[in-house]
Formats: C-alpha cells, sequence, structure tokens
C-alpha cells in the first residue's frame, strides 16, 4: 500500500503478528511499543537497518528485499528464525550468541558476504549463505560451537562443521567429485543430495561417492544399498593398497 508511516501501530500494543511487506517504509521504530509481538515481517521496504528496541517474545522476523548493509542491534532474546534474504551486507559482525542465544535458523542468501567470521550462534541449526558467490571462512573455532544441522549453500569453499548429518548441494554447479572428498571431514555426514549437479552425471557417480564417503545413509534421497556399500568398500581397499 505505499506505506511510510506506522505511527499509528504504536496504540495496537497487543498485536502478535504483523506483516508490513512492500511497502515502502524506512522506520520501524513505532512497532517498539509491540512488546507481546510474536512474528514480524517487513519484507520489500526500504530499510537501511533491522535494529529495533529488544522485543521480549518476538521470535520469528524477516527483513527480506530491504536496503540493510549492517546486522547491528538485533538483540531479541527468543528470536529463533531470522530472515535477511536478499539485502546488501557485507559482514556477519553483530550476529553474537551475547544477542542471539536462541536463534536456530539464519537466512544470508543474496547478500554481498565475504566472510561468516563474527558469527558464534550456540543453537544455530540451519544456516542459508548465498549463491551468487563463495562464502569463505565458516571458522572451525566457531563450528565446535554450534550444533548445525544442515547448511544450505552455493558452493563447497566452506570450512564446513564436523557435527554436519545433511547437507543438500542440489543444482549447484559442482562439477568435479574431489570436491566431494572435502566432505570427508565430517564424520557425522548421514545423507548428502547432489541432484542436478554435473558430477551427479558421471559414470558410476553413486559408486565413486560411496568409496569417498563410507558413512553416508542415504544419497540424492535413495538409501544406500548394503551391496552398494559392498562395492565401494572394495574399490577403496584396492585403491590404498595400489597406493602403498
Amino acid at each position: 500500500r505505499d506505506l511510510t508511516d506506522i505511527s499509528l501501530l504504536k496504540c495496537f500494543i497487543h498485536l502478535r503478528y504483523v506483516d508490513l511487506s512492500d511497502n515502502k517504509l524506512q522506520d520501524l521504530s513505532p512497532l517498539n511499543s509491540l512488546t507481546h509481538l510474536l512474528w514480524l515481517k517487513v519484507d520489500g521496504n526500504l530499510l537501511t537497518s533491522a535494529c529495533m528496541q529488544e522485543l521480549p517474545y518476538l521470535q520469528i522476523i524477516s527483513f527480506a528485499h530491504n536496503h540493510i548493509k549492517a546486522i547491528e542491534g538485533i538483540t531479541h532474546p527468543r528470536l529463533v528464525n531470522l530472515s535477511l534474504k536478499g539485502n546488501k551486507i557485507q559482514t556477519a559482525l553483530g550476529l553474537g550468541h551475547g544477542q542471539l542465544f536462541s536463534l536456530q535458523i539464519l537466512e544470508l542468501r543474496g547478500n554481498k558476504l565475504e566472510s561468516t567470521a563474527g558469527l558464534n550462534l550456540p543453537k544455530l541449526k540451519n544456516l542459508y549463505l548465498v549463491r551468487d558467490q563463495p562464502v569463505w571462512g565458516v571458522g572451525q573455532s566457531y563450528c565446535r560451537a554450534w550444533h548445525l544441522q544442515s547448511l544450505g549453500s552455493h558452493y563447497l569453499h566452506v570450512f564446513l562443521c564436523p557435527a554436519f548429518c545433511f547437507l543438500f548441494f542440489r543444482n549447484n554447479g559442482i562439477s568435479n567429485l574431489q570436491e566431494v572428498e572435502k566432505l570427508q571431514v565430517l564424520p557425522m555426514l548421514q545423507a548428502l543430495v547432489l541432484l542436478d549437479n554435473p558430477c551427479s552425471d558421471e559414470p558410476s557417480y553413486r559408486l565413486e561417492v560411496l568409496v569417498l564417503l563410507p558413512h553416508l545413509q542415504r544419497l540424492d534421497k535413495e538409501l544406500v544399498e548394503e551391496d552398494e556399500r559392498a562395492d565401494a568398500n572394495e574399490i577403496r581397499q584396492k585403491r590404498q593398497e595400489e597406493e602403498k
């Protein structure tokens, strides 16, 4: 509705759910009085900052497709799901466990991130990174503090958390199975999706992946059969003997 002023909302102090998407808002300060707010969506506005007064019960926020460059000032203690997709963010500094110790889902795709240095979120389970360029430095020191379960990323150029048990890399342009070899550092990895990548068209693709990742239980949503695992183990042992 091309709204530029939401000061009227100050009066509605018991609002729980607010959707202000696709307007022309630059200021969210009138929402500071909505101390019972649980869910907020402000996608597609003109916001340059995600900073708001701390709201004690807020659990879900989406700031997608604004003009946000920095992410300091997000301090809601019960926030579980935060989307900053499609902004102009270059650094993850400001997203620390001191303010966001309940955050489990973080969406950062479509930004200008060059590094994830500064992320230190102890309960984070799902991290979605950019699709249009590599992101370097999901540091191992931070990973040890996380309980991540999945990482949706367009590239494998990251230091992956040893606790990952599922990775989804469908349609990412991965052409060489040597990239898959990098996943050997993930002892807990049980399920991997590589569908629609060039490497999945290689001869004996499933077998070669299992040679590299013998602990996989599921590849491309299909369970690993015992005969596949046996064949892969045989090939792996033969290659190891040849290398001696």
